[in-house]
């Protein structure tokens, strides 16, 4: 399933750091910041329910767009 989000990693510290929680939280999943994009998307692929794991990560914020 492919979960997309509203983020606040706005630029590369942010992401470097952003990058190693989710890959602790999420290790077997795919995802990627599109820090071009006015919304600072996040979108992950991942086969199980993450939501509550990315929303509540404690690092940065984020809404989950449909």
């Amino acid at each position: 399933m492919i979960y997309v989000f509203k983020t606040s990693v706005d630029n590369h510290s942010k992401l470097e750091s952003a990058s190693t929680l989710l890959y602790q939280l999420i290790p077997n999943s795919k995802w990627n910041f599109d820090l071009e994009d006015c919304d600072n998307i996040l979108r992950i692929d991942s086969e199980t329910e993450i939501t509550d794991l990315v929303l509540n990560n404690g690092f940065f914020d984020c809404i989950e767009l449909e």
